[in-house]
């Protein structure tokens, strides 16, 4: 019977012993960041990955990439010490990795949004939004094209001597599969329908886990928001009377013209309401000596 290297040397295997102290230093690496995320990177090319991760490092962020097997050990191990870890295991995945960073959740998937890019299908991916052509005309020639075009579904014809897709079309639903036949249709269509970068799946900040969803914040719509609730504030506090640093100019400024109009209406001569009170009396004035004249 054949025996282990294992068994010779009395301990464990060397590849099992390397497993182990990565699990370890995994592990305790995840136990000294303040923020850990999962985050895919299915279809980054090698070479892309590995500038993306140069660019986090710059910005005070890390990227560990692992076989899932040793990642979810690590965060199981880890998760004895600091609760809300065991949340990113159902995480681990296709192709993960671990983040770690001392920004906030939110700061972290705003950045990794940023290395997300546009390309082309290859066929059998599942579209993440519905798969759009416009209509317009192509830069094919007449020929072939306009019946493959047309049996991929696309309203296609020939006008003054040029390919044109009739009408917008939704070529593949969101959440459906685009076959191989149609993803050759979109990259002849220079239309690319999937996005490849960095996918953060969700973080834990501290003991507290906040989901892909939760962290998927519109940061413009935000501020528009904030900017119309501002002015809304204002206004309302301006209406009511109630002075702040912001209102007490324009309350001045209304009190200003409300003395004014009541001081001319009670023919009330001060510096500022003798002007508008010679012009009202002349213009009275004219009127009655119209009125006298008829």
């Amino acid at each position: 019977m054949a025996v282990s290297a294992a068994e010779l040397s009395g301990g464990e295997s060397p590849t099992l012993e390397r497993k182990r102290a990565r699990v370890q230093r995994l592990s305790e690496e995840l136990l000294t960041h303040r923020v850990v995320g999962v985050v895919a990177f299915r279809g980054v090319p090698a070479s892309a990955l590995q500038s993306m991760r140069r660019a986090l490092r710059s910005r005070g962020s890390r990227l560990r990439v692992a076989p899932n097997t040793l990642l979810t050990h690590a965060l199981k191990e880890a998760s004895q010490k600091r609760p809300g870890l065991e949340e990113l295991i159902p995480l681990i995945r296709d192709q993960s990795g671990i983040l770690f960073s001392d920004l906030n959740p939110f700061q972290v998937y705003q950045e990794l949004e940023q290395t997300r890019q546009p390309t082309y299908a290859h066929g059998g991916e599942v579209a993440p939004a519905d798969v759009k052509v416009p209509a317009g005309e192509t830069s094919f020639k007449p020929g072939p094209i306009v019946g493959e075009l047309q049996h991929a579904g696309l309203p296609a014809a020939i006008e003054k001597g040029k390919v044109v897709l009739k009408k917008d079309t939704v070529l593949v639903p969101r959440g459906q599969v685009i076959s191989r036949e149609v993803a050759q249709i979109l990259t002849r269509l220079e239309v690319k329908p999937l996005e490849v970068g960095l996918l953060l799946q969700g973080a834990t900040e501290e003991s507290f886990f906040y989901p892909r969803d939760a962290l998927a914040v519109d940061l413009g719509a935000r501020r528009d928001d904030l900017a119309r609730a501002h002015v809304q504030a204002v206004a309302l506090a301006v209406r009511l009377g109630w002075a702040t640093p912001e209102t007490a100019p324009r309350l001045l400024a209304r009190a200003h013209r409300e003395a004014l109009a009541l001081a001319i209406a009670g023919a009330y001569p001060t510096p500022e309401s003798v002007s508008p009170l010679l012009r009202k009396a002349y213009r009275e004035a004219l009127a009655i000596q119209s009125l006298k004249k008829d």
